[in-house]
């Protein structure tokens, strides 16, 4: 794949629906697993904001590889290994993390049969600062790469 020029205006825009998924998935209901449990609709929700999520998160990364390193993959979990070769996730347990979420994505995508809603749950009350590191790594490496450093 042939390098190019990265688009501030791609990453701002995949990082932000990130960043509303995730304000959305804060929304929901997570005092109680009972709470949750409530409204069926809240699991359903959980499932589809936090694959959506997840894939915005790794479509600015595979941007930011595309254009940056010439890195061209479709396998999601390619590209958060990639992201941390490269160093556009530069702290080693977020790099970690990023993996493991995007076989997650996987798991959300094609077991989907499988992702139960005390799963789901659990994420919604422990793990969603794991998605805000990222966020926060990917969005300081586009800004290293096109010069306009935060």
């Amino acid at each position: 794949m042939t390098r190019g020029t990265i688009s501030l205006k791609v990453v701002h825009d995949r990082l932000g629906l990130v960043e509303s998924g995730l304000r959305d998935l804060r929304a929901l209901p997570v005092d109680s697993f009972e709470t949750f449990l409530e409204d069926f609709r809240n699991a359903a929700a959980a499932e589809s904001l936090l694959r959506r999520t997840i894939e915005a998160l790794l479509d600015t990364a595979r941007h930011l590889l595309a254009k940056q390193f010439g890195e061209g993959t479709l396998e999601y979990k390619k590209v958060a290994q990639l992201a941390v070769e490269h160093g556009l996730v530069l702290d080693p347990e977020t790099g970690k993390r990023f993996v493991l979420i995007a076989g997650y994505r996987n798991r959300l995508t094609h077991f989907y049969d499988q992702v139960t809603p005390e799963e789901l749950y659990g994420i919604l009350r422990e793990e969603l600062g794991d998605l805000e590191s990222i966020v926060a790594e990917l969005r300081a490496a586009a800004g290293r790469i096109s010069g306009m450093g935060r």
